[in-house]
């Protein structure tokens, strides 16, 4: 065995039956006897299978005994798999770009949702089930969710007339999706520092008394609430499992209180047509001519067919037109911008039309910080991000990040260089253009000295100029830059 000479592996530590772990590009997970037995009869199912089949459940293999000698050889994986007694190791498929609940548009949390609810209908016939219904079990692969926890399924018995990931299932997904829809509460502020979700008696706290009695709030708050206050916070028996003699009628119990979840879901839906200040900014022109804006599609359109890039970030994506395009040229796309509404348009869009884009609230200027133990169970996004591309968008994006943050020229370039390989694909925007002055409002001495010249020559520290196109009767620039060798 050769001497451990890297830094300690990074892996995960909640689970009691087993660990993930991430080695280069291969993600695989360590199982322990307690769940091998659940594991066997997950990966012997039919619903599994199906799932499997079509995209919805993670695609997992069970390591040969070779194989396993081989991965064995890693000291840090040998001393994590003696730590946990572990039996077996799996190979699950590679997510392409990891996204966590309070990065997604409200859409996207309301398709986990529901993927989470059909999964457990589907394993119920088969004495399969959830031991626990949260959306940190989900990924998105584009814009369809994935079901990634393996571990969280598990044998069921058939008599078993509970479902006990109910509460869970509400307070992570059901009434974070309400508190959106009925107060216009963004999933970060709901779910960044609320990795458990929201507590009915919050939620209470918040609502008039009109709306304590109406539904969704009634049933999924309110009573809650108030039964609650009647119950011994000592008694555990609602956590125990009720077993009936009659596992059909134990079965049926379980299925029609899934279903009722179900039926709860279309009124949580986020509103489709939900206007910002950002949903119609493709609409206004901005400053753009029919022919000026066919002109930017043609230029973005020639970069794609030239270079064909197979991992694109769209920074400031709004409604997602340019994302769409590199989709269409065989790009894998993560589409990012802070605006919820315009988010949610694009997820919508993409899952219409099978579009491989990923679109995530991110705010570029103030991104996702590491979160959980340590910072490191889920990473920030630039962590994931940096070098993960081969393409980056910033079109009309920069002078917003000028002017309304402050972000000094030279970092942005910086960061622009971080995150791709190979492409940077920009638009600079002058200041003698109407946009920039509505947007420095009366502030124009900051700026003053900003040129296409001094951008260029802050690009010239990471690109060479590839491409360069003025768009005539407009102060507006765009290039295609390569990325230098080091």
């Amino acid at each position: 065995m050769r001497p451990n000479t890297e830094p300690p592996l990074a892996s995960s530590f909640r689970d009691p039956q087993g660990a993930l772990l991430a080695i280069g590009d291969r993600i695989f997970r360590i199982v322990n006897a307690a769940g091998m037995a659940d594991l066997d009869a997950l990966l012997a199912s039919a619903a599994a299978a199906k799932w499997t089949s079509a995209g919805a459940l993670i695609r997992t293999t069970v390591l040969g005994d070779a194989d396993r000698r081989d991965l064995l050889e890693d000291a840090r994986v040998a001393e994590l798999y003696g730590n946990i007694r572990g039996e077996a190791i799996l190979e699950h498929e590679r997510i392409p770009f990891p996204s966590f609940p309070y990065e997604w548009a409200p859409e996207m949390l309301h398709a986990a949702a529901m993927l989470t609810l059909e999964l457990a209908l589907d394993l119920l016939p088969e004495a399969l089930g959830l031991k626990d219904a949260t959306p940190y079990n989900v990924l998105f692969r584009g814009p369809q969710p994935v079901f990634i926890d393996i571990l969280s399924l598990e044998r069921r018995d058939p008599g078993d007339s509970t479902w006990l990931p109910y509460a869970q299932f509400v307070r992570t997904f059901l009434l974070p999706l309400a508190a959106n829809r009925h107060f216009g509460l963004a999933l970060d502020q709901l779910l960044f520092t609320r990795r458990d979700g929201l507590e009915p008696e919050e939620v209470y706290r918040w609502l008039g008394p009109l709306e304590r009695v109406r539904l969704p709030f009634l049933s999924l708050v309110s009573m809650p609430v108030w039964l609650g206050s009647h119950h011994d916070q000592d008694d555990a028996s609602i956590y125990r499992k009720k077993v009936l003699p009659d596992a059909e009628r134990a079965q049926f119990i379980v299925r029609t209180l899934l279903n009722g979840l179900k039926r709860k879901l279309p009124g949580l839906a986020p509103k489709s047509g939900v206007s910002s200040a950002w949903t119609g900014y493709m609409d206004l022109g901005n400053n753009y001519t029919a022919e000026h804006f066919a002109a930017k599609e043609r230029f973005v359109a020639e970069c794609l067919s030239a270079h064909a890039p197979k991992r694109v970030l769209d920074v400031g994506c709004n409604t997602g037109h340019f994302s769409f395009m590199a989709a269409r040229s065989g790009a894998r796309v993560v589409a990012i911008d802070y605006d919820p509404a315009v988010a949610g348009t694009v997820w919508r869009q993409a899952a219409a039309g099978k579009l491989d884009v990923l679109p995530l609230v991110v705010n570029l200027t103030r991104p996702t910080p590491g979160m959980g133990w340590n910072n490191r169970e889920w990473p920030s996004f630039l962590d994931r991000a940096r070098g993960s591309f081969d393409a980056v968008f910033m079109l009309a994006v920069v002078h917003h990040m000028l002017v309304t943050e402050r972000v000094p020229l030279n970092e942005i370039i910086d960061l622009a260089a971080e995150l791709t390989s190979d492409l940077l694909v920009i638009e600079f925007v002058s200041p003698q253009d109407s946009m920039f002055r509505r947007l420095v409002r009366g502030r124009e001495e900051l700026h003053q000295d900003l040129t296409h010249e001094v951008f260029e020559n802050a690009c010239r520290r990471h690109f060479q100029m590839a491409r360069v196109q003025h768009l005539e009767g407009t102060s507006r620039w765009l290039y295609l830059l390569r990325k230098l060798t080091p």
